[in-house]
């Protein structure tokens, strides 16, 4: 496949990013490497919390991560 460079750079067709959220993109050797983003499992964690009635930070995981709600 080829494409063009235009002015703000160059457009990756979606079919070639299928599935993919973010992605990493460095130079290396001359080449330019696109690399999916893999989440880091630590921002899965939290996610539903159970109440224990127990003082345990991780019951307010979530806010930690992603702010209060």
């Amino acid at each position: 496949m080829k494409a063009a460079v235009h002015e703000q750079g160059v457009l990756i067709p979606k079919r070639l990013l299928k599935g993919v959220k973010a992605v990493e993109i460095r130079k290396e050797r001359g080449r330019i490497i696109v690399l999916p983003l893999k989440t880091d499992p630590i921002r899965r964690l939290g996610r539903h919390p159970v109440s224990t009635g127990l003082g345990d930070g991780a019951e307010r995981h979530d806010d930690y991560l992603y702010g209060p709600v």
